[in-house]
C-alpha cells in the first residue's frame, strides 16, 4: 500500500478581519463544482493547476483552527501535491491581503453601511490563477447559472485529473490547457456547450501561457487584452478578473441580474439597464465591484413581474 502523502502545514495571520468562508465563496461554481468543497467542519477545500502543478489545500476559518482577535485572524492551512506550496503561499492574497480599501466608504449609503457592518470580514481576493477563472466564465455565457455549473462539473469530472491529498471525494484538479483543446465536439454537448463557447475556451487555451502572465499587467490592461480574443467582452472578462486578480471596480457589465439588484438596493427603483446601473455605481469608483458585493449580500431584490425566466436566459459576454 502506498503511504499517503503527508501535508504541508502554513499558519498565517492576516493584519485584518476576513471571513474564510465568504472571502473565497466566489470560486465556487455551485453545490457541485469538483474544484471547490466547504466540509462538515466549515473549511473549504480547493483543488488547482498551478505552475507548480495540481494541488488541494484545505483551509480553517475563525473557531475551526484559527482565530479572529484583536482586528487580525489567525488561519491554518493544509496543502498537499507538487503545487502545495504555490497554493500555500497564494493563500494570504486569495484571502485579501492586497485587497486596498482605502478610498471606499459604505457609510455615504445605508444599504451599503448595513451590509459592510454584517460582513466585516469580506475581503476581495485574488487566486492568482486566470485561466480557472476564466473557462467557468465562459461556460456561464448566454445561459442561466444551473446550466453553466452542470457544464463545468461534467466538464471537470470528465476531463479533470484527480486531486492530490484526502479531498472530498468528486474533486478534481482543473485540466491543462491541451487537455481542452482535446475535448471532441460530443462532450462539449453532453455539457451542454454548445460550438459558440467550445471554440472561445479552445481559442484560450491556446494562448493559456501568456493569459496566465496578463495578470502582471494591471486591471486595465488585463481587460484589454483579455478582449482581444473572439468571444470574450466586457462581462467575461469583469467575472474573470474579479477572481484572479481581485479587481476591486471591475462590473460584470451585461449581467441579466445584476442591474435590477443595484437598482432596488441603490435607489429602490427597479431597472434593466446597465447604463443606469453604471450611474448608480459612479460615485464609487475604484470599488464598483466591492460595492456589488455588498448589494448581492443584502439579499434586497425588486419584485418580480411576470413568469420567470426560462432556464436558458441570456449574457451579453
Amino acid at each position: 500500500m502506498a503511504k499517503a502523502e503527508a501535508a504541508r502545514v502554513r499558519e498565517w495571520e492576516a493584519p485584518f478581519d476576513v471571513d474564510v468562508r465568504l472571502t473565497l465563496s466566489v470560486h465556487g461554481r455551485g453545490r457541485s463544482d469538483p474544484t471547490f468543497r466547504i466540509d462538515e467542519t466549515g473549511a473549504v477545500w480547493r483543488t488547482s493547476l498551478t505552475p507548480d502543478g495540481p494541488a488541494t489545500i484545505r483551509v480553517l476559518g475563525p473557531g475551526r483552527g484559527a482565530d479572529a482577535v484583536g482586528g487580525c485572524t489567525r488561519v491554518v492551512a493544509y496543502a498537499w501535491g507538487p503545487g502545495a506550496d504555490w497554493l500555500l503561499d497564494a493563500l494570504p492574497a486569495a484571502l485579501g491581503l492586497y485587497d486596498d480599501v482605502s478610498g471606499f466608504d459604505p457609510g455615504v449609503h445605508p444599504v451599503l453601511r448595513d451590509v459592510a457592518r454584517r460582513h466585516p470580514g469580506l475581503r476581495l481576493g485574488r487566486s492568482g490563477r486566470l485561466m480557472e477563472a476564466l473557462v467557468p466564465a465562459i461556460l456561464e455565457q448566454k445561459v442561466a447559472t444551473v446550466e453553466a455549473h452542470r457544464a463545468w462539473r461534467i466538464l471537470l469530472t470528465r476531463f479533470g485529473t484527480a486531486p492530490p491529498g484526502p479531498a472530498p471525494a468528486g474533486m478534481r484538479v482543473f485540466p491543462e490547457p491541451r487537455a481542452w483543446l482535446r475535448i471532441p465536439s460530443w462532450d462539449w454537448h453532453r455539457a451542454g456547450a454548445e460550438a459558440v463557447r467550445a471554440r472561445t475556451i479552445k481559442s484560450a487555451a491556446s494562448v493559456a501561457d501568456s493569459l496566465e502572465r496578463l495578470l502582471a499587467d494591471g486591471h486595465a490592461e488585463a481587460d484589454r487584452k483579455l478582449r482581444t480574443i473572439g468571444g470574450i467582452g466586457p462581462w467575461t472578462s469583469a467575472e474573470t478578473r474579479q477572481r484572479a486578480a481581485g479587481d476591486p471596480d471591475a462590473v460584470s457589465v451585461g449581467d441579466y441580474n445584476l442591474p435590477k439588484a443595484v437598482g432596488w438596493a441603490l435607489a429602490g427603483r427597479h431597472t434593466t439597464d446597465d447604463e443606469v446601473m453604471l450611474e448608480l455605481l459612479a460615485p464609487y469608483a475604484g470599488h464598483r465591484h466591492r460595492v456589488t458585493r455588498l448589494v448581492k449580500l443584502s439579499g434586497l431584490r425588486p419584485p418580480r413581474r411576470g413568469p420567470r425566466l426560462p432556464v436558458r436566459d441570456y449574457r451579453r459576454f
